[in-house]
This record gives structure tokens, C-alpha cells and sequence, in this order.
């Protein structure tokens, strides 16, 4: 059939030509589709040519990263890096893949379905996908006709000018390396009458180091007395006792967040002479950094037709022994009266690892309010539904939350594990599931509270 004297070459030719005799006698026809690599063609069966989508950054890939990325990986921003050109994409592409691949990034904890929330951060399918298809295809740059405007970013106040603007009363420093920081501020409002808010937005001076913000409203003067006890700006710990919530939460700040007004005809309550717990979770950049944060608030004109307080549901009952990868923690209460949930943010330290919270109707309707499999204590974010949550009398509001505490889980603060239990401290534990709520009047809101203290201690 072939010369063996021939070169390898003549070897591998006839080879061919007498394997493609066989398939043209075994199928009476062979189908070939050649590629055109510069013009991106191939041949189909119908001998047409068909156009092969190249995915490039400028027309596929930058405005998925412009719109979900930039707000965090910009120059001075929390993220480690940027991702607003195509040298930064491209340097940063297969992490940015594989990122967007495990659903880590953009960092977005709830699950999907379960729960609908203002400011979801999510990627689509498709733009994972898109991403992925970009990557294996080389990272085209594309037609620079095709490029999105930049993003851009106010560093304003969302809403005008606020109504009042507090701060911190002097920079805290810090440091350049260490653990992270948790830190407390307690700041006068210094204010004579009850208001009713229609928006916070909260505003780091130094975005470098400031991970995130928790605002809470302080009736007794706890906070304040801890924050003049300690002799440094604020006063330490990542736990908050009842006193720093006593007047309920005004909202939270994370890298990528954007500020949300109450919806219209909802106001949030201050009572006079209320001091504003500013909790910061800091990271050290490498280098000494200050810190002085402000606050914008904006004032309803006229008092709201409804006001929200924040209802909070837990269990203290922790008792965690070392190397329990799997310890629940349950808690419940009936609801006595009719009641709108606005919002929700759960809340534990390093250890948990998933958290649930749903609600059954008296018919057996199954409400979803928010479901956390990976629950990181550096992403806690208060969350607000789209659309308020209508919550029948006689509805049971259900949470269980799930802990590790083995030397499995790399967030464990101990090493090797010991044995935790309920505490303010970030290296004990919480269970508490805080609900921005509606109820018709305050004689409502109070037969509310109260069925939540009675359930408050009940579970494992």
C-alpha cells in the first residue's frame, strides 16, 4: 500500500488517504468543517458559511464587569485590585473566571429565590458563562468602538444635601498589620424631639481600610458611657449588648452597596436624645491609616403613615463543644397580630456557617425570608426586601442557624477549637435574626415584641 522507504512524512500521508477510502466506503460520504481562524467562519453541512462568536472585552465582557465588579475593584477601593481595563481584566482573568464560576464574587451571600432584595448582587448565567467563554477563547480585546463608557462613581451625598451629618469625634488609627478591627463609636444626635427617617447613607473617610458599617440607635446611654470608659476613639469588641440596640438599626454600609431610601410613606423612628452606635469592621492595609466616618440623615417632611422598628428573634441557648462540625440552634414565635417585614439581617460570628429563616402561614403557605449556606462574618449585610413581606396574624416565623466548630473550618478563631457559647465577643456566639417591621400602631408593634421575648429562649 505504501513505499517503507518513503519518509515519515509519505507514511503519514497514505495512512490518511487510505483511512479516509474506508470512511467513504463504510458511509458513503465524509463531512468536514473546516475553520477559518482569521475571518472566524466554519462550514456547515448546507455548504454555508456560519459566523463563530468571538467573545471580546470591550463589547461582551466590560460591561458585565462595569456594572457588577467596578464599584469594588477600582484604584482605592477594598477590592485588591482593579479590574477597569483590559490589561487589568486580562491579568486577572482566569481568577476572575473560576471567582465568578463558584458564585465568590460578586460577593453576594443570600440564596437565589429565597428572599428578593434591594441591591442584589448576582451574576446571570449567561454572563457566567460569557465570562468563561472570554477566558478559554484567550481574552480578546475587541473593537475599542465597542467599549462602554467608564463607570462613574459619586463620592456625594445620594440624596442632596442631608438634613443632619454626624461624625466620629476624632480619627481612629489603624494599624498598619494585625487581625482585623472591630470597633464602636458611640456619636450624640443631640436631638430634642422624636424625627422620623427616610434615608442614612453612610460615608468612609478611608475606603482602604473600612471593610464594613453597622448603624444602630443607642436609647440608654450604654454606648456612650463604653465609648468615654475607653481611652482610645470608641470601645472595642465585635458583640453589641441590648443597650446598643434598643432603639433598633439605621442601616449598614458594605463595599458596593448602594444607599436605599425607605419606601415612600415608611419612616424609621428617633427618639430624642438617641446616640448613634457606629459599628466598623476595619482592615489593615499595610500601612497606618486613619479613619473619621460621617453620616448623612435624611428627615421624613411629614410623620410617616408608617414607621418601622426592628424586631429581633434569637436563641441565647449556645453551648458549642469543640469539634461539633453540625450544632443547630432553633428558634420561633407566633405572630399576634398582622405585620410587614421591610427587612432582615442575621446575624452570628465566626463559626456559623448557615442560617435560615422562613415562615408558616396558619393556611401552611411556607414564606421565604432569607437563606445563607456560607454565612461570613466579614459580609454581614442588612438586607431589604423589594417588596415588603405580608405577614398574617398567626403566622410562625422560624429560624435555625448551624455552626463548626471543629478545626476543619478555617474561619474558627481557635486553635485548637474550645468550647463557645453565647457572648458579645466576636470569639463567642450569636443567634439573632434582626426584622425591620410594620405593624399598625405601637400598641401593635409591642404585642409583637412581646411574643418575640417569649419564643426568645426556646430551641436546642
Amino acid at each position: 500500500m505504501f513505499d517503507v522507504r518513503g519518509s515519515m512524512f509519505d507514511v503519514m500521508f497514505d495512512v490518511g488517504r487510505w483511512t479516509l477510502l474506508c470512511l467513504i466506503l463504510l458511509t458513503g460520504s465524509v463531512v468536514a468543517q473546516p475553520i477559518d481562524s482569521a475571518c472566524g467562519l466554519a462550514q456547515g453541512r448546507d455548504g454555508q458559511d456560519k459566523a463563530v462568536k468571538v467573545v471580546t472585552w470591550t463589547k461582551d465582557v466590560a460591561p458585565i464587569v462595569y456594572q457588577n465588579c467596578a464599584s469594588c475593584h477600582r484604584t482605592g477601593e477594598v477590592a485588591p485590585f482593579p479590574l477597569l481595563t483590559y490589561g487589568d481584566a486580562k491579568r486577572r482573568s482566569k481568577e476572575m473566571a473560576l471567582s465568578v464560576a463558584a458564585r465568590t464574587m460578586p460577593v453576594w451571600k443570600p440564596e437565589k429565590n429565597y428572599g428578593e432584595f434591594v441591591g442584589e448582587r448576582r451574576l446571570s448565567d449567561d454572563q457566567i458563562a460569557t465570562i468563561k467563554a472570554w477566558v478559554d477563547g484567550g481574552c480578546a480585546e475587541g473593537d475599542a468602538k465597542d467599549l462602554p463608557p467608564e463607570p462613574k462613581f459619586g463620592d456625594g451625598w445620594a440624596f442632596g444635601e442631608p438634613d443632619l451629618v454626624v461624625k466620629m469625634a476624632e480619627e481612629y488609627t489603624v494599624p498598619a498589620e494585625g487581625r482585623d478591627i472591630y470597633r464602636n463609636f458611640a456619636i450624640p444626635l443631640n436631638l430634642t424631639e422624636e424625627k422620623y427617617v427616610r434615608a442614612v447613607q453612610f460615608r468612609p473617610g478611608n475606603k482602604k481600610v473600612v471593610h464594613h458599617a453597622l448603624m444602630f440607635l443607642d436609647t440608654t446611654g450604654d454606648s456612650r458611657k463604653k465609648d468615654e470608659q475607653d481611652p482610645k476613639p470608641g470601645f472595642g469588641g465585635g458583640g453589641l449588648g441590648l443597650g446598643a440596640v434598643s432603639g433598633g438599626g439605621l442601616g449598614g454600609w458594605a463595599p458596593g452597596g448602594v444607599t436605599q431610601p425607605m419606601p415612600d410613606g415608611i419612616g424609621k423612628q428617633i427618639k430624642k436624645n438617641s446616640d448613634l452606635l457606629l459599628q466598623l469592621h476595619f482592615h489593615p492595609s499595610g500601612k497606618v491609616e486613619k479613619e473619621l466616618s460621617q453620616i448623612g440623615i435624611w428627615f421624613c417632611k411629614e410623620k410617616p403613615k408608617k414607621l418601622v422598628s426592628m424586631v429581633p428573634m434569637g436563641n441565647r441557648q449556645l453551648d458549642i463543644a469543640p469539634g461539633d462540625k453540625n450544632y443547630k440552634v432553633e428558634a420561633q414565635f407566633t405572630t399576634p397580630v398582622d405585620v410587614e417585614f421591610v427587612g432582615i439581617t442575621p446575624h452570628a460570628h465566626y463559626i456559623a456557617k448557615e442560617m435560615k429563616v422562613w415562615a408558616v402561614t396558619p393556611d401552611k403557605k411556607e414564606i421565604p425570608l432569607v437563606w445563607i449556606k456560607d454565612w461570613d462574618f466579614d459580609w454581614q449585610e442588612q438586607y431589604q426586601f423589594k417588596t415588603p413581606v405580608k405577614i398574617p396574624k398567626g403566622t410562625t416565623v422560624k429560624m435555625i442557624y448551624t455552626y463548626d466548630n471543629s478545626a476543619d473550618n478555617p474561619k474558627n478563631p481557635a486553635t485548637p477549637p474550645v468550647r463557645v457559647r453565647w457572648g458579645e465577643q466576636t470569639t463567642n456566639e450569636m443567634a439573632l435574626t434582626f426584622f425591620s417591621a410594620i405593624c399598625e400602631n405601637q400598641g401593635d408593634t409591642m404585642k409583637l415584641m412581646a411574643a418575640i421575648a417569649m419564643g426568645f429562649a426556646r430551641g436546642k
